[in-house]
């Protein structure tokens, strides 16, 4: 059972858009619909297309011998941003958009660092979100640095299409390996070169010295670099050093480093990179092709982003008068109009029942006017049946009428019921080149409603009884030009159900990277509520102040004149009506100026479809630019159909769900099923107390850096790139607060609600560390849960040995530790256990092995643990250090005596 889950677990490859939802497919052993979009603030130049077009060219024929000639790049697509100027030769963009795009070329936000990365934080085989790269990067001779432009690419491709790791760790670039060498960390260890410390570098040389080791870890001193001899005979591996040219392949199992310690050894179990790869859903279509000639060219098209066209094509059949839809939906429809979509876009509106209606064709929102044209239009009535296909044809209809084309526009449609016609315009809408996000409200909305939001590339929602689940859905609609700064950010989304003559009292903090446009909106069932808000200066707002819809809608508007006060926002309600109601609050806020990039939280599942007992992931990116924000809560709140809501806190550790601590991704499984059916996420971060920080570092998952070759015997240093030191590697933020629908997720074959079954083990350790204290072992690691990561597990083995083999192979037949007196913690929590190693003697140069595994009260047992290692270790008094110049991959260690070791495969 436990192998069967996690086999399910880590081949699903699906992403549910909130991530993105990539074009590409293979065909015939080339990649087709590849999209390669410049952002918006990047300036005009012809030249970064065409190194774009080169560096695209060379990776293809790289990528198809690296794969032993199973796969190539054959269409790519360059999305050209609006601000540049028109070309004859500019193309109609279709569902291409720069948020959905494959590869991002933008600025490093506070200009720090060219270094290529991807956005990656799955797990292992599960693709990532997109590939990064600089215009600096692209537009400067970075060759001895990274390598060809080429060669890069496909590093990353590697990362993004088939998920897999980086075989180096700037963080623990040495270890110590089973033959008491100390190693650089790669793959494969065929690649040679030296280590050497940097004393004193002017213009293009520098005094080096040998490294010395580290009394208390016998590794090298934190200064310590490894230096690659620019001529090698290795051939592998481009997840390590893709500028060598000798490199040309992937680690296989033959030539895969097991002990280094990397993400890629412990996210994919220390599986070589080529294994991962072949059992890609790619190579399953994709064998080698004959012959010997090289693959065909990539062929380009340049695609020109074009100003935003959104239809909205909404539901006022009879169903739409139950548990007040309409209203809610018209309610939602108006803060669209008016809060989330950007000024300057094209709006249209449709409304169907059995029939469809064109309401509006395309206006111009340029001012209140425009918006009020709209609203003025929306249903007041339900009444009919549902054809959803009437629907989209005639929102088609409103576009190509109002002189615009349906490629690349937006359908964002609504509706609560149920239309077994709709797979009859599935090509209908495919040949339209539209993108369709679905909103389905309530429980009986048609099934196949996935279906065109899959197949279009769009968003997909569901809401259920309250205003709230529709509201957060339309403020997830924002452009998908890569404008941040003209997007709605939603800070509040909250429903109360207050007694009769009651006050409800809320705050919510606007920080400085926000304000401008700032909008609160308060809505209810029966009765206008007394409103108080209040902004940090004591500048109070009243009823009065609020606008009131004409259409008699139920809300409440104040839209804040200039840019809003940086600081806490406290607001009362009073519910005047003797009968308890509902009221909700909803303050959204664009960026305070076009140059301040602010913090965005977006969110999604792993899978957008799930068979029970497949556990899936919950994510929520939470970032300013690239940088990502830490230390803050971020909370999910899922819904199901019946209404029941599971709160799940999420965790930037780099245990369990997470794969790097500290990266700005918090993550959690969700194993808390109640029944079939559509699921809805929602994420709120928000940071308290000052605790929230900007990392500066380098991200994860990036081209490695390389400071310099050893050519004939001599160092050849590179350029010198930006750096943050450590005492300035964190920024403050001030505190905020982000809501972000991260859409919906179906799940089948879950037993009824409230059932309890023990199907889901605990959670893999994969942070395990060990070391000596005195004749004791002391080892550490991030408690799991009794459920993958929740709860607390019922106990734990730990076995020791002292061949790393062991405990890979044949873990259950290892020497055991006593863990009588060890009682585990609440998943999350840190443990730390100290024990004798007996029966093993301890002396100078004793190595040791750990694992671990954590047990369920229904004796589910969770994944071995990484192998952690401990070395009883004491440095000689004078270093024995090869000098400048030795040609070894390794140094060996003299054992002399006391010390602590600590190394992670």
């Amino acid at each position: 059972m436990v192998l069967s889950l996690y086999a399910i677990l880590f081949l699903a490859l699906h992403l549910l858009p909130g991530m993105k939802s990539s074009m590409v497919h293979l065909n015939k052993n080339g990649y087709d619909g590849v999209v390669i979009a410049i952002n918006p603030s990047v300036p005009e130049d012809e030249k970064l297309v065409q190194n774009i077009k080169e560096m695209v060219t060379e990776a293809s024929t790289y990528l198809f011998h690296a794969t032993k000639r199973r796969v190539y790049f054959r269409n790519v697509s360059i999305l050209i941003p609006m601000t540049w100027k028109s070309k004859s030769e500019y193309l109609m963009p279709k569902q291409e958009s720069y948020d959905q795009a494959d590869v991002i070329v933008a600025n490093p936000y506070l200009k720090y660092g060219d270094d290529p990365y991807t956005l990656q934080y799955g797990q292992c085989g599960e693709k990532g979100k997109y590939i990064h790269f600089t215009p600096n990067f692209l537009l400067t001779n970075n060759l001895p640095i990274y390598g060809s432009r080429g060669r890069v690419f496909v590093h990353e491709w590697a990362h993004l299409r088939w998920g897999i790791f980086d075989e180096y760790n700037v963080d623990q670039p040495f270890y110590i390996s089973r033959r008491n060498t100390i190693e650089a960390t790669r793959c494969s260890t065929h690649i040679t070169g030296i280590n050497v410390v940097f004393k004193e570098c002017q213009g293009g040389s520098c005094i080096t010295r040998p490294c010395r080791r580290d009394s208390l870890t016998g590794l090298y001193e934190a200064k310590c670099t490894f230096i690659p001899e620019k001529s090698q005979t290795a051939k592998d591996s481009i997840m390590f050093m893709q500028s060598l040219s000798s490199v040309t392949e992937f680690c296989t199992a033959e030539t895969h480093n097991m002990e280094a310690p990397n993400l890629q050894n412990k996210m994919c179990n220390r599986r070589s990179t080529w294994d991962v790869i072949k059992d890609s859903e790619d190579f399953q279509n994709a064998p080698p092709m004959t012959g010997t000639d090289s693959p065909p060219r990539p062929t380009f098209s340049l695609l020109k982003s074009k100003q935003r066209v959104v239809c909205l094509v909404l539901d006022k059949s009879g169903s739409m008068d139950s548990e007040d839809r309409l209203f809610r939906m018209n309610q939602a429809v108006e803060l669209y109009l008016i809060q989330i979509i950007e000024k300057g876009s094209l709006v249209g509106m449709v409304t169907f029942e059995s029939f469809a209606t064109i309401q509006n064709y395309l206006t111009n929102i340029t001012d209140e006017n425009a918006y009020e044209k709209i609203t003025a239009n929306l249903p007041q009535a339900a009444d009919g049946g549902t054809s959803i296909c009437s629907g989209l044809s005639a929102g088609f209809q409103a576009i190509i009428q109002s002189n615009q084309s349906t490629s690349g526009s937006e359908i964002v449609l609504l509706t609560d019921g149920e239309d077994n016609q709709i797979s009859l315009c599935f090509e209908e809408v495919k040949q339209s080149g539209a993108i369709i996000h679905t909103i389905a409200l309530g429980p009986a909305a048609a099934k196949e409603l996935e279906t065109l939001s899959n197949m279009t590339g769009g968003h997909r929602f569901y809401a259920n009884k309250d205003i709230n689940g529709l509201t957060d859905a339309f403020s997830r609609i924002s452009s998908r030009s890569g404008s941040i700064t003209q997007q709605a950010i939603q800070l509040e989304s909250k429903s109360f159900t207050i007694p009769g003559k009651k006050w409800i009292n809320g705050t919510v903090p606007v920080d400085s990277t926000i304000g401008n446009d700032t909008f609160f909106v308060v809505t209810w069932t029966i009765q206008k509520p007394e409103i108080l808000l209040q902004d940090p200066k004591g500048t109070r707002y009243e009823t009065s102040d609020f606008k009131e819809d004409k259409l008699n809608i139920r809300s409440a508007r104040l839209r804040i004149p200039g840019i809003a006060e940086t600081g806490t926002w406290t607001y009362h309600l009073l519910n005047k009506q003797a009968k308890s109601q509902v009221l909700t609050v909803t303050m959204t806020a664009r960026a305070r100026s076009p140059t301040t990039l602010p913090v965005i939280a977006t969110a999604h599942m792993s899978q957008s479809t799930t068979h029970y007992p497949s556990p899936v992931i919950v994510y929520a990116q939470v970032s300013q630019g690239f940088l990502p924000v830490l230390g803050i809560n971020v909370t999910a709140i899922i819904e199901s159909e019946d209404g029941h809501q599971a709160i799940l806190e999420l965790w930037d550790n780099g245990a369990g769900a997470d794969t790097v601590k500290n990266d700005g991704i918090y993550s959690r499984y969700f194993t808390d099923f109640h029944g079939n059916g559509r699921y809805s996420l929602k994420v709120h971060a928000q940071a308290k107390k000052n605790t929230a920080r900007l990392s500066l570092r380098q991200k994860q998952n990036k081209a490695l850096y390389m400071p310099g070759y050893l050519e004939n015997g001599k160092i050849v240093l590179n350029p010198p790139r930006p750096d943050v030191n450590d005492d300035t590697a964190e920024a403050e933020v001030e505190d905020f607060s982000r809501l972000s629908s991260g859409g919906s997720f179906i799940v089948s074959g879950a037993p009824p609600a409230g059932s309890h079954t023990h199907v889901f083990p605990p959670g893999k350790i994969t942070d395990l560390e060990a070391k000596f204290k005195g004749d004791q072992i002391q080892l550490s690691w991030t408690a799991p849960g009794n459920v993958l990561d929740k709860g607390k597990a019922n106990s734990y083995i730990i076995r020791i040995s002292k061949h790393f083999q062991d405990l890979q192979e044949d873990f259950d037949n290892a020497a055991l530790v006593n863990t009588s007196s060890l009682t585990p913690k609440e998943a999350g929590s840190i443990e730390v256990f100290e024990f004798k190693p007996e029966p093993f003697k301890i002396e100078n140069g004793t190595k040791i092995y750990f694992a671990i595994q954590a047990i369920h009260e229904a004796n589910l047992t969770s994944e071995v643990s990484n192998i952690a290692q401990a070395i009883k270790f004491i440095p000689p008094q004078e270093s024995s250090v090869p000098a400048l110049g030795t040609k070894t991959s390794a140094t060996s260690l003299a054992i002399l005596g006391l010390a602590v070791v600590l190394s992670i495969f």
